[in-house]
């Protein structure tokens, strides 16, 4: 029996899996046009530099970082760096963000606690890793523009307060982790008072230097590390009064 001359190719498992990736990420592009983009962006900026927990990186893909970035800014949304969003505030650069997220070690079921809402992208990364956010930010018009935002992309788990985060969220402690997005000279007291018994705090601490610390509560006690160099901008109201 002759053969055919262009046997039909198997199609293999690898190939199939391919297919499906490619037209899922078509897809995605049709959907938002910024999807290929962010995930560059995760691949390149984050996992690059060390950063592997799957949740985190997921979460990173998933949240639409053009959406907490003025208009104006949107082209540049998913660049290496950090972007002003008005008041003298910025969106943290994509890699710090996810770093001080993977560092709270999320598994889904915690209350967390986030002082310094400032655009909200934060905000919305602990939101698909937690059970519930409590977020404060002092400066009001952000505090509205953030939590407009954040209601418009159907976030229902997180809590809003606009007012000085330095004393925490009292009535809504204790928190199994807690997030600080901008810069005290040292670690607040009433946040660590505020955090769970073996929960994880991580901000930066510092004036003209600043470093990313670590805190987990042990026993009662600050159990205190330090991570990476970083420049915030600094924490206001109380913790100016508080130096």
């Amino acid at each position: 029996m002759k053969r055919p001359s262009n046997p039909p190719r198997r199609l293999t498992a690898w190939m199939l899996l391919t297919v499906i990736v490619q037209v899922g990420d078509m897809e995605a592009k049709d959907r938002d046009p910024f999807a290929t983009v962010r995930f560059r962006m995760v691949q390149q900026q984050i996992q690059r530099r060390g950063v592997i927990d799957p949740r985190v990186l997921e979460a990173m893909r998933r949240v639409p970082r053009h959406r907490f970035v003025p208009e104006e800014m949107a082209p540049y949304a998913y660049e290496d760096e950090p972007l002003p969003i008005g008041h003298g505030q910025t969106i943290s650069q994509p890699y710090i963000v996810a770093y001080m997220t993977e560092a709270l070690r999320l598994t889904g079921g915690e209350r967390v606690l986030e002082i310094g809402t400032g655009s909200g992208y934060q905000a919305a990364i602990l939101a698909e890793l937690a059970a519930d956010v409590y977020t404060i930010e002092i400066v009001k018009p952000l505090a509205e523009e953030a939590k407009s935002i954040l209601e418009k992309l159907n976030y229902k788990n997180i809590h809003f307060l606009c007012g000085d985060g330095y004393g925490g969220w009292p009535s809504a402690a204790p928190f199994d982790a807690i997030m600080v997005t901008a810069a005290p000279a040292d670690v607040p007291m009433p946040l660590f008072d505020q955090l769970r018994e073996g929960g994880r705090l991580v901000l930066p601490v510092g004036e003209l230097w600043q470093e990313l610390v670590l805190i987990t509560k042990k026993d009662g006690k600050m159990d205190r590390r330090s991570l990476i160099p970083v420049r915030f901008v600094p924490m206001t109201g109380e913790a100016e009064r508080s130096k």
